[in-house]
């Protein structure tokens, strides 16, 4: 009996040890292949035009890193296979090897890092607060008997919930599965306010059929670095990820990929999102890091 679990056990520990992804690197030259997270909705940092496109500030920016990396690797051909995640699945795809790559809208902090690691930081997020332009509500302390409408598997109505001026406001909460869901709560009266990453506000409203029956208001509730994030331990990946991120950010690359996606007429109805980079993300531009949320906190 102690033999055969022996042999099960063993059996167990080879199929598990089969199931991990090779290193990142290694993986992608042997294949000649990578598959890159991707989101649906998320504003200009990452979106569908359907069929299986997919563009957006932080798509693009993986898109030019993986053809550094098939530079680097001396891969002749390389396919980029998109695959969409959700707020609830990126962590586990990454993890397990599905996604290579994940370029969506994902905040970079301590709790993560844990399961994942992060890119250096394209952009430092301010989530705010969405409603309708008629509905009168400005701040916080007017969400008190409102529903409030975030994404599963996002941490945005948490942080609400801690901020300061949010004590004593009691408010129903109503999830979305992904944000176009979420936004569709705010757009069709299910919800009277919608809170997210300001950058995801932002592109959801102007793609909306009345972008202008929308406004983004309120206090800022926290700041947040999003990032492009990969497994966890495999440093020799991180790096080439890094490097090819940095490279953009002192030629001024990344600068203008920001003013395509944010400042200029995107499709697929060519509205503009009208975001200019905040401070905190010049920053970051200027000064390449991979500090977790906490770290902005402690300012």
């Amino acid at each position: 009996m102690k033999k055969s679990l022996l042999v099960i056990a063993a059996a167990l520990a080879c199929a598990s040890a089969s199931a991990q992804p090779t290193e990142t690197l290694k993986k992608i030259k042997d294949s000649a292949s990578v598959t890159m997270g991707v989101r649906e909705s998320s504003g200009a940092l990452s979106y569908t035009l359907g069929d299986g496109k997919y563009v957006g500030y932080h798509v693009e920016i993986c898109q030019k890193v993986l053809a550094d990396v098939q530079k680097q690797l001396g891969v002749a051909k390389l396919d980029i296979m998109y695959q969409p995640v959700t707020s609830q699945n990126r962590i586990p795809l990454v993890q397990n090897g599905t996604v290579d790559i994940e370029c969506g809208s994902t905040t970079n902090n301590a709790t993560r890092q844990k399961d994942v690691s992060f890119a250096v930081t394209t952009f430092v997020e301010e989530v705010r607060i969405a409603v309708k332009a008629n509905a009168g509500i400005s701040s916080i302390g007017q969400l008190t008997g409102k529903k409030v409408a975030t994404t599963t598997g996002t941490t945005s109505v948490q942080t609400l919930r801690k901020h300061e001026r949010a004590n004593g406001v009691n408010f129903e909460e109503v999830f979305g599965k992904d944000h176009i869901d979420s936004f569709l709560l705010l757009e069709s009266g299910r919800a009277d306010a919608f809170v997210m990453d300001g950058a995801i506000l932002a592109g959801n409203i102007a793609k909306a059929k009345n972008p202008a029956d929308f406004k983004v208001v309120g206090e800022v509730l926290s700041v947040e670095p999003i990032a492009i994030m990969f497994r966890k331990d495999d440093p020799a990946f991180k790096k080439a990820v890094d490097d090819s991120i940095k490279a953009m950010m002192k030629s001024g690359e990344i600068a203008k990929l920001w003013s395509k996606w944010f400042e200029q007429a995107i499709p697929p109805a060519n509205t503009k999102v009208g975001m200019p980079a905040n401070d905190n993300t010049k920053a970051a531009w200027a000064t390449p890091n991979d500090k977790p949320m906490e770290a902005y906190a402690k300012k």
